[in-house]
């Protein structure tokens, strides 16, 4: 995985950034996992567009036969872009509102005995001990053999010329596997919904976006979406 930068520092930056990741013409599919204890720690006034995912949050989370504090995949529902810029902008966005949040979900994280540990938001180094995951975000983008000459003429000319672009369509279309091209957002557990964000609405590291295929591919995208999202082009 390759991290590319996205210039978002303020939790406008990030939410407007994490927008523009599902909505231009390169994404193929998305895959948005949320846990229930993040979704159930929401209220109306958090986030009204989440309440059918709060209650199915609660609903899991006081079913006999699921243990909330495991790695059971059922702790995890699946949320569209909208949703999942309201979770996040529901804990980040300074304010009493997000306060509420984070109170409810450190209880949670208590109460089912997972600590939420002294770990720094964001760190990569400490992304295989996080439990639970509580956003694992991510999108697809379509491979290079589907782009559209004139509706996807930018990320071809990307590569420099045509020969390149074939070259690496050569590539995709002979590897065993196919390939998959890949743009995900940070794992996300305690630590970055509980102290990612300061009283200000500072991130407590800039937001990247980690990619997945070719280079040159993700690099056009990611920094298409940085326009798009009028974030600088570079840091």
């Amino acid at each position: 995985m390759i991290a590319f930068p996205l210039g978002a520092h303020i939790v406008d930056e990030a939410l407007r950034a994490t927008r523009a990741l599902g909505s231009h013409r390169y994404v193929a599919g998305r895959l948005h996992l949320v846990h229930a204890m993040a979704l159930s720690a929401l209220d109306e006034a958090c986030a009204p567009a989440l309440s059918e995912a709060r209650a199915w949050a609660r609903s899991t989370l006081d079913a006999p036969d699921v243990d909330p504090g495991s790695r059971d995949e059922r702790l995890w529902r699946r949320c569209s872009d909208a949703e999942l810029a309201a979770v996040l902008e529901s804990f980040w966005a300074p304010g009493p509102s997000s306060a509420r949040a984070r109170g409810r979900l450190e209880a949670l994280l208590a109460r089912f005995q997972c600590s939420a540990r002294d770990a720094a938001p964001f760190d990569e180094s400490a992304e295989d001990d996080t439990h639970p995951i509580l956003v694992d975000a991510g999108w697809e983008l379509l491979p290079l053999a589907q782009l559209d000459a004139d509706r996807h003429g930018g990320a071809i000319a990307a590569f420099g010329d045509r020969l390149a672009f074939d070259s690496a369509r050569f590539e995709e279309e002979t590897a065993i596997p196919p390939p998959a091209y890949l743009c995900e957002l940070p794992a996300i557990g305690p630590a970055e919904l509980l102290r990612g964000v300061d009283h200000r609405g500072a991130l407590a590291e800039p937001l990247v976006v980690w990619g997945q295929g070719n280079a040159v591919y993700l690099d056009y995208v990611v920094r298409g979406v940085r326009r798009a999202a009028k974030l600088p082009e570079r840091d």
